[in-house]
C-alpha cells in the first residue's frame, strides 16, 4: 500500500476537510448534548438532563408534529406527481430534453428565492393567489396565518422543488426497462393499467424505495422554507409564524442554539431528531420491502 502514497496524498485533502468540518463536529455535538453551554462561558456537565427536559418540552413535540405533517403533505404528492410526470415524459417523442430541463429547474433554484416568491404569491393581503380568487368572488384566504394553511404552503413549496428531481430518477428507471417486456405483455392482452401495476411498478420498486428514503430524509429536514417565509432570525424570533404552525424541528434547533444561545439543548434536539429520522427511514424501508416480498 505504501507504493500508492502519491495517490493517497492526492485524495487526502477531501478526507482531511471531511474529518475537520463534518466528522469531528458531528461527534462534538453529541458531547455538547450532555453539557450546558452558552457558547462563551465554561461548559457544565448535566448528564441526560437535556434529554429529560426535551421529553417534557411541549414546543419540541409541537415542532415534531409540524414536521411530520409537512413531510406527509409534501412527500406523498411529490412522489406520486414525479411518477406520473416520468410516465408521461417517457412516452413523449418530441421536446423531451426541454421538458426534462423545465421540470428539473425548480430543484436547482435557490430555496431562499423560492421561499420569498411563495411568500409573495400566498400573501394574505396582496398575494397573487388571493387576487385570482378575488376575480371569481372568493374572499381572501389566510394562507400565512391559518395553522393548517401555513403547513400546506410549506408543503407546496417543497413539492414544487423536489418533484422534478424525483421525476428524473423515475424516468431513468423507466428507460432502463426493456421494451420487449412491454411487447410480450401487449401480446398477452394486458392493457396499459395492468401493465403499469404488474410490470412497471414491480421493476421500479427498488428505485421507488430509494426515492422514499431520500424524500423522508430531505422532507424531515425542512428549515429554510419556514425560516424565510416568516422571517425567523435573531432580530425576529417568531418561531415559525402565527401559532408556531410552521415551526419545524430544525427551526426549533436553530432558535434554541443560535438565538437563545443554549448550544447543549440545541445539540440534544438534533440528536433526538436524528433518531426519529432513522426510525422513519427503517419503517419506510420495511413497508416497501414487505410489499416487494408479497
Amino acid at each position: 500500500m505504501l507504493s500508492y502514497w502519491r495517490q493517497y496524498l492526492a485524495i487526502s485533502p477531501f478526507y482531511l476537510i471531511f474529518l475537520a468540518f463534518s466528522f469531528v463536529p458531528v461527534f462534538y455535538s453529541l458531547y455538547l448534548a450532555f453539557q450546558r453551554w452558552d457558547g462563551l462561558g465554561e461548559m457544565r456537565y448535566v448528564g441526560v438532563q437535556q434529554f429529560e427536559f426535551l421529553w417534557s418540552d411541549p414546543v419540541f413535540w409541537l415542532s415534531v408534529r409540524n414536521t411530520l405533517v409537512i413531510w406527509v403533505l409534501s412527500t406523498v404528492p411529490t412522489l406520486f406527481g414525479a411518477l406520473v410526470l416520468a410516465t408521461l415524459l417517457h412516452s413523449v417523442r418530441r421536446f423531451k430534453g426541454f421538458y426534462r430541463i423545465a421540470l428539473y429547474v425548480p430543484n436547482v433554484t435557490s430555496i431562499v428565492a423560492v421561499s420569498i416568491f411563495f411568500g409573495a404569491v400566498f400573501s394574505n393581503n396582496f398575494g397573487l393567489v388571493n387576487a385570482i380568487l378575488g376575480t371569481v368572488g372568493i374572499s381572501p384566504v389566510p394562507w400565512l396565518s391559518n395553522p393548517w394553511l401555513i403547513k400546506v404552503v410549506i408543503a407546496l413549496l417543497m413539492t414544487w422543488m423536489w418533484t422534478g428531481y424525483n421525476m428524473i430518477i423515475y424516468l431513468a428507471g423507466l428507460q432502463a426497462i426493456p421494451a420487449q417486456i412491454y411487447e410480450a405483455a401487449k401480446l398477452d392482452g394486458a392493457g396499459p393499467i395492468r401493465t403499469f401495476f404488474r410490470i412497471t411498478m414491480p421493476i421500479m420498486r427498488p428505485i421507488i424505495l430509494f426515492t422514499v428514503v431520500i424524500s423522508t430524509i430531505n422532507g424531515l429536514q425542512s428549515f429554510s422554507e419556514p425560516q424565510v417565509l416568516f422571517g425567523s432570525n435573531a432580530a425576529n424570533p417568531n418561531l415559525g409564524g402565527p401559532g408556531q404552525a410552521g415551526l419545524t424541528t430544525l427551526l426549533y434547533f436553530y432558535q434554541s442554539a443560535f438565538v437563545n444561545n443554549d448550544y447543549g439543548y440545541g445539540a440534544a434536539i438534533v440528536w433526538a431528531f436524528f433518531v426519529l429520522i432513522m426510525v422513519l427511514v427503517v419503517v419506510n424501508w420495511r413497508i416497501v420491502q414487505r410489499g416487494r416480498k408479497s
